[in-house]
Order: structure tokens, then sequence, then C-alpha cells
């Protein structure tokens, strides 16, 4: 992907204590500054609405008393894959 300039403003010393950082690092601020956006972008994908399919289905099924969703998925993948 090509690289394109950006400049920024901050504090000087917080400009500082991202510099040392980097360095620590063994990385670039630039390097530095775009992983920290791509992080934050996953993240927010992470939480991103469901969509209208899922909320659509939202609540059309319950789960037995005392069952989580995660044992409720080990124990159809141990019934499914049973010899």
């Amino acid at each position: 992907m090509p690289m394109t300039k950006l400049t920024l403003s901050a504090d000087r010393e917080l400009i500082e204590k991202a510099k040392n950082l980097a360095e620590q690092e063994g990385t670039s601020l630039s390097s530095m500054f775009s992983r920290f956006l791509l992080a934050v972008m996953r993240e927010k994908e992470k939480t991103a609405k469901p969509g209208p399919l899922t909320r659509k289905a939202t609540g059309l099924v319950s789960l037995p008393e005392g069952k989580s969703d995660r044992e409720m998925i080990e124990e159809a993948l141990l019934e499914r894959h049973a010899r």
C-alpha cells in the first residue's frame, strides 16, 4: 500500500515519550501510529451493530436454564463428531 505523508500536532512531551517508546520497540513513530490506528479500527469492527437479519433473528431461540451458548455449541460439536 503506498504511503502518504501526514503531519500531526501534539504536546511536545507526549511526542518525546512516543519517540522514546518507538525507539525502545525498534520501530518508527509512523509505524507505531499506523498499528495503533489499525488496532482501533479492528476494535470498532468488533463492536459494530449487527445486521438486519441478525437483529430479526435475535430472541427467536432461548437457551435452556443454566446453559451458556458456549456449552450448547460444545455439546452440538461433540454430538456431531462423536464416533
